[in-house]
């Protein structure tokens, strides 16, 4: 059993007498189909549309509920005196809906501002990582999936997290430091490579600087890291060396005006050569009922090869229960990449509802 889960059996079953156990969940239903999609023929890659690359979920032209379809369970406990340990299991239609540990970590209130957490947890890379598989908490379907494109989404370590304000501004911050063993990952072993390939983050420190007022919300990241791969367990070499260093820089701005909103994010990854994302969304809220357009795009530079690939999408969401929303999406992807196709051009539609409980 790994440590994780020792650790959350440990204090739970040694607290029962006197903690506060809180239980909250989330569940997505979705389902879609490709409209119309080039695939990649050299590769074996029929129309798909992949609209998760983490956990490489993708829909192809038959309709299907699986690829982004998941439920969640959240266990929090009080342990008072600031001490209190959290654990999230997911269990996502992709995977056969196999349940796992995603988060699972001890917080320690220092005072009313600081707090120390240590364990596994989402690594805030991006301005929804802490809310990823959430589709409640966001707009559209999903998060854009030519942003938030990265092969590792979890760390184990340790973080320190300030919250407060400075005259109107709210303020929060995060630093934190670990690193990520993915001994089978799935974007690299499933997708790209089609061979078990073992991920490794390690030496990662990294922060996250968040600031709001009134109708602006801005978030600025930095991390840095040192990345190690084995593929079919013979070590990967880069001009020679067995790792490199990559440095990733994230900026965040919203805009809400109410009933108008703007959401943007831009990233860059500096990892042999320049990694470049960004997405812009925007939206109006009628009552219940929001419409909302989004563009995405991806850039990377490499040696004789270019990954290129951006996404439209249009959509709607309906609030139609307190606690669940009605979303519908439609997503056309173009491919420029050379030679380094992803998954090519599609037009895609997907309908789902998001609940929390």
């Amino acid at each position: 059993m790994k440590l994780q889960k020792l650790m959350l059996l440990g204090v739970f079953i040694s607290g029962t007498s006197y903690a506060e156990i809180n239980i909250s969940g989330f569940a997505s239903i979705n389902a879609g189909k490709v409209l119309s999609g080039s695939g990649v023929p050299q590769y074996g890659v029929e129309p798909t549309f992949l609209a998760d690359y983490p956990n490489v979920s993708g829909y192809t032209e038959d309709l299907s509920f699986s690829p982004e379809s998941l439920i969640g369970i959240q266990v929090s406990g009080d342990l008072g005196e600031g001490l209190s340990v959290t654990g999230q299991i997911v269990a996502r239609g992709v995977n056969d809906f196999d349940a796992n540990f995603e988060w699972a970590y001890i917080s320690y209130e220092i005072n009313d501002n600081w707090t120390v957490q240590a364990g596994k947890k989402r690594l805030p890379l991006f301005y929804y990582s802490d809310f990823f598989d959430v589709g409640y908490a966001y707009v559209w379907m999903r998060a854009p999936a030519d942003n938030y494109t990265w092969q590792v989404f979890n760390y184990e370590g340790i973080n320190l997290l300030y919250s407060g304000s400075i005259g109107e501004w709210g303020v929060s911050a995060n630093v934190y430091a670990g690193k990520e063993d993915d001994d089978d990952n799935k974007l690299l072993s499933d997708f790209f490579f089609q061979e078990p390939t073992r991920e490794i983050w390690e030496d990662m420190l990294g922060g996250v600087l968040s600031l709001s007022h009134d109708w602006l919300e801005l978030r600025v990241t930095h991390m840095q890291y040192t990345n190690k791969r084995f593929r079919s367990g013979e070590p990967v070499l880069w001009d020679g060396k067995d790792s490199r260093d990559g440095k990733f820089y994230g900026l965040a701005a919203n805009f809400d005006f109410g009933d108008f909103f703007v959401l943007s994010e831009l990233n860059r990854l500096d990892l042999d050569g320049n990694l470049d994302t960004y997405m812009i969304s925007a939206g109006y809220r009628f009552d219940a009922i929001t419409p909302y357009v989004m563009f995405s795009d991806f850039e990377q530079e490499g040696e004789g090869d270019t990954e290129s690939h951006n996404t439209f999408a249009v959509g709607v969401r309906w609030d139609f229960h307190p606690s669940a929303a009605l979303k519908m999406q439609y997503d056309r992807v173009k491919d420029d990449s050379f030679e380094l196709a992803v998954a090519g051009d599609s037009k895609a539609i997907t309908l789902g509802v998001d609940v929390v409980f």
